[in-house]
């Protein structure tokens, strides 16, 4: 079932060397022979003429934690070339939990605000049966098959939450916590954690900083003493270069926790390349030199694709995230009705007037109102397709006033889309041509009504490979491939050679294209209907393989989920029994 040979393709091996014509054999899921004119041995034969063989394309950076429970076909990343996903980013993760109801609780609502996903499905398809990291894998894996290989951190905001319950919002952990957390993390990583994640960073919807947060140099130094005795596993780390822009010092307190260990460090948003950020970049980039002179493995990570907000009372944490606390009681509300009685009391109206004049960060798209444009009407009364900024002018009434207008007359379901932040695009491919960076962050699964990370990967090999060339084909290649598999520590994928696992992307470059967003009402909202999600027509691939097996072909997602949980460097092993 999983032996195929790929005849007549460009094998772009995932290494960043130069492209080759060669055929591709595949046995038993493995990558078993490479080379011109090999003769079909009775498996398949598929005829890439034309076409690019290449390794499947690894997710950097998604939040697909949750949504795999509900949403197994991971629409719409098989139709982009996508073969392995990382999960647990950014602090958030599934397990450990705590034994109280109200704890375990707790990893739902912050998993749901932070990540904009609707917490019904948490409720109703999760089933919640395990407490250590360990039990999770053994749930997932018996629980959700998937088109994808997955891996996942262990996050330390439920690892701090587990040992401590509620206290974790408010304190320094004890000793024995600490020794709880360490002995939780020892579990993750013996049952094949990619590391640890963290945040310093979010603050919730209350304006409380995440747990994370509260940890002392002592809780640091006890989880990196555990990580220590795991080589081949990641801390990974967000840092704030958008909102309080206090990454820098963070990250020199990181330095001092983190000299002369042998932890590989990915910082997420490491450089920032959005223009509002420009202050805060020299800064970033002497402190990350810094820590690199002084031992410390780091791997900034980047996003190449702007990030954009979509303004929705639905689901969003945008308001909460610019620093307004009053729209966001509006997406709070449980019902259309509470949501509408809101936008039209004049109490309400003039106090969030006051919030984005005010307390609005002056980067966030309340201050912009010109970028804010009006595009996605419930319907369609409009006026749409202009501006905020426009709609407010011609009514003559301050820009808050004037979305809640323009939602009333919509419908609740409308959403007001930002243009994605001007961004220095030179600075994003010197990142990508950097050997230490972790490119092809989507953010994917997350913000399911706020942005679509998934078939963000398609712009490596449009924008900067076919329109602006500032990236040869195999470069952009090696930043969704090998490089990644390498900073992981998955030494089984990520490359075009025999021994290697067989995920691999065939595609015809006249055929990609970056499609545009479109809504697909697939997400169970826990009451026993469903309600939106963004998602976006395929790249397409000709050909998506994971472990041998096709998941997209002919135009569609074949139905297989031939996924498998990864753990950091134990799978190369058996890769090459499997290959003999």
């Amino acid at each position: 079932m999983n032996d195929i040979l790929i005849k007549n393709g460009t094998v772009v091996d995932g290494t960043g060397a130069a492209a080759f014509a060669a055929d591709v054999r595949i046995k038993n899921g493995v990558i078993a022979e490479v080379g011109q004119n090999l003769t079909a041995g009775g498996e398949r034969v598929f005829d890439a003429d034309g076409c690019i063989v290449s390794p499947g394309f690894i997710e950097s950076h998604t939040h697909y934690d949750a949504s795999m429970w509900w949403q197994p076909d991971l629409d719409p990343l098989p139709g982009y070339g996508a073969t392995t996903m990382i999960l647990g980013n950014c602090g958030f993760s599934m397990a450990p939990l705590h034994p109280s109801k109200q704890a375990r609780d707790e990893v739902m609502g912050i998993f749901s605000f932070f990540e904009d996903i609707p917490i019904g499905p948490f409720q109703q398809n999760v089933p919640w049966d395990w407490t250590t990291w360990s039990e999770y894998r053994k749930s997932f894996e018996a629980n959700v098959k998937v088109p994808l290989n997955y891996a996942s951190y262990v996050g330390h905001i439920p690892l701090r939450l587990a040992a401590m319950g509620m206290d974790a919002w408010d304190r320094a952990a004890t000793p024995a916590e600490i020794a709880r957390m360490a002995e939780l993390l020892d579990d993750a990583l013996a049952a094949g954690a990619l590391g640890l994640s963290d945040n310093m960073h979010d603050h919730d919807g209350d304006n409380r900083p995440v747990p994370s947060l509260l940890a002392d140099d002592a809780e640091f130094s006890a989880l990196f003493d555990v990580m220590d005795r795991y080589p081949s596993t990641c801390y990974q780390i967000i840092v704030d270069t958008f909102m309080r822009m206090n990454g820098p010092a963070n990250l020199k307190r990181l330095e001092g926790l983190l000299a002369g260990r042998k932890i590989r460090v990915q910082i997420a948003g490491g450089i920032p390349t959005l223009w509002f950020q420009a202050g805060i970049l020299p800064e970033m980039q002497k402190t990350i030199n810094e820590m690199r002179a002084a031992g410390v493995d780091v791997w900034p990570g980047f996003a190449h694709v702007s990030p954009t907000s979509v303004l929705s009372i639905t689901k969003s944490l945008i308001f909460a995230q610019s620093n307004d606390y009053v729209w966001h009681e509006v997406v709070l509300a449980e019902t259309h009705a509470e949501k509408e009685r809101l936008l039209r009391d004049p109490d309400w109206r003039a106090r969030a007037r006051e919030s984005w004049d005010t307390q609005a960060w002056d980067h966030s798209p309340l201050k912009n109102p010109q970028e804010l444009l009006m595009l996605d009407s419930e319907n369609g009364v409009g006026p749409v397709g202009g501006t905020l900024k426009e709609f407010a002018d011609s009514r003559g009434i301050h820009r808050s006033d004037a979305m809640a207008d323009w939602i009333l007359e919509n419908g609740l379901l409308s959403t007001v889309h930002m243009a994605p932040f001007p961004k220095d695009e030179a600075l994003t491919v010197e990142l990508m041509k950097d050997p230490k960076t972790v490119g092809n962050i989507s953010d994917a699964g997350a913000h399911l009504q706020m942005l679509c990370g998934g078939g963000e990967n398609a712009l490596l090999l449009t924008k900067y490979v076919q329109e602006e060339k500032s990236l040869t084909l195999e470069e952009a290649i090696h930043v969704m491939t090998g490089k990644l598999a390498e900073h992981f520590f998955l030494p089984d994928r990520g490359v075009i050679s025999p021994g290697k696992r067989a995920d691999i992307a065939v595609f015809h470059m006249d055929e990609v294209g970056y499609r545009q967003f479109e809504k697909a009402w697939d997400v169970p909202d826990g009451k026993g209907g469903t309600t939106w999600r963004f998602t976006r027509p395929p790249l397409p691939t000709r050909l998506t393989l994971v472990n041998g097996v096709p998941t997209f072909e002919n135009g569609a997602y074949t139905g297989a989920k031939p996924g498998q949980f990864l753990s950091p460097a134990n799978d190369v092993d058996q890769a090459l029994e499997a290959a003999e």
